[in-house]
C-alpha cells in the first residue's frame, strides 16, 4: 500500500471502511435482505388477498407454500362485482391526478419566481412560504370546511383536490425553488442574451433541467394524496368517496370482509407502487441533486 492509499484510507468515514472492508459482494446480500424484508408486508397482502377468507381466519399467509391449493381469485371476482369500491379508484384518480399536476405546475412557476426573478417582497413571501411548511392540517380543517361550505364545495371532488394542492404548494415551492437557484446563472445570461424570454427560458431550461426534482416531488404529492384519508373522509362526498374511505367503509358496515378488504388494500397499494417504480430513475436522481458538487 502506498502513502497515497494510506492517506486516502485515513480519511475514509468508519462506515466506508468497514463497508470497503466487508466487500461488495456480502453488501449485496445485506441489501438485498433488507429489500426483502421490506417486500414482505407487501407479498403477505397479495397472497392473503388471494386465499379464501375461511382460510385466512384459520392460518397465515404463509401457508400457502406448503398448500398453493388455497389460492384463488374469487376475492378480486367480488372485487370487481363491488361497484362502490370500482367507484372509488375512479374517484381517487379523479382527486390525485389533479392535485398532482397542479402542485407540480405552480410550485415550479412560483419556484422558478423566487429562484430568479426580481419582486418587490420576494425574500419576506418566501420566508413566509417556509413558514406554512411547518402549519399542520389538522388546525386547518374546521376553517377550510366552513369556508367551502359557504361557496358550495364542500364534499365535493372539487374540494378535495383544492385541499390537497393549498398544502402541497409549500414544500413543492420551497424544494422547486432550492433547486432551480443550483442552476448556473451564466447559462440564463447566455439564454437572456439568445433573446430568450422568461416564460421561453423557464420551459426550455429550467424546466429540463429540473426534471429530476419535478419528478421527485411529483411522486410525494401522488403517494400523499392517494393515500390520504383524513382530508377525504371530511371532505369528500361520502356517497362517492376515494378508496380510503371506502376500505373503510366496508369494515363499518360488513365486520371483517376479507374478501373485499384484501384484493382493496392490494390495489389500492399496486397504483402507487407502479408510479413510483417508472419514475425511479427521476426520483433517485432528485433526491441524490445537490448532494455531490
Amino acid at each position: 500500500m502506498t502513502s497515497a492509499d494510506t492517506v486516502v484510507q485515513a480519511k475514509q468515514s468508519p462506515v466506508a471502511r468497514i463497508a470497503a472492508s466487508v466487500g461488495g459482494g456480502a453488501l449485496r446480500v445485506v441489501l438485498i435482505l433488507v429489500g426483502l424484508l421490506w417486500l414482505m408486508p407487501t407479498a403477505g397482502l397479495l397472497l392473503s388477498s388471494l386465499r379464501d377468507p375461511s382460510e385466512v381466519d384459520l392460518s397465515g399467509w404463509w401457508k400457502v407454500f406448503t398448500d398453493p391449493g388455497q389460492l384463488t381469485f374469487s376475492g378480486y371476482d367480488n372485487l370487481l362485482g363491488n361497484q362502490q369500491i370500482t367507484d372509488s379508484l375512479w374517484t381517487t384518480l379523479a382527486i390525485t391526478v389533479p392535485a398532482t399536476l397542479l402542485v407540480v405546475v405552480i410550485g415550479a412557476l412560483a419556484g422558478y419566481a423566487f429562484a430568479w426573478m426580481d419582486f418587490p417582497g420576494r425574500d419576506v413571501w418566501f420566508l413566509i412560504v417556509v413558514g406554512l411548511l411547518v402549519v399542520p392540517i389538522q388546525v386547518a380543517l374546521i376553517p377550510v370546511a366552513k369556508l367551502f361550505g359557504e361557496i358550495g364545495i364542500f364534499q365535493t371532488t372539487t374540494g378535495v383536490v383544492l385541499f390537497h394542492t393549498a398544502f402541497g404548494l409549500p414544500f413543492a415551492i420551497f424544494l422547486l425553488r432550492n433547486f432551480f437557484a443550483e442552476i448556473p446563472r451564466e447559462l440564463l445570461e447566455a439564454a437572456r442574451l439568445d433573446g430568450a424570454g422568461e416564460l421561453r427560458l423557464f420551459l426550455r431550461v429550467v424546466m429540463p433541467l429540473g426534471g429530476p426534482a419535478i419528478a421527485s416531488l411529483g411522486i410525494f404529492q401522488f403517494l400523499w394524496v392517494w393515500n390520504d384519508m383524513l382530508v377525504a373522509l371530511i371532505f369528500a362526498d361520502s356517497g362517492n368517496p376515494p378508496i380510503t374511505v371506502a376500505l373503510q367503509q366496508q369494515v363499518r358496515q360488513f365486520g371483517n370482509n376479507i374478501d373485499i378488504l384484501g384484493p382493496g388494500a392490494f390495489v389500492s397499494m399496486l397504483i402507487p407502487l407502479a408510479v413510483f417504480f417508472a419514475f425511479q430513475r427521476q426520483f433517485v436522481a432528485g433526491v441524490m441533486a445537490g448532494a455531490v458538487k
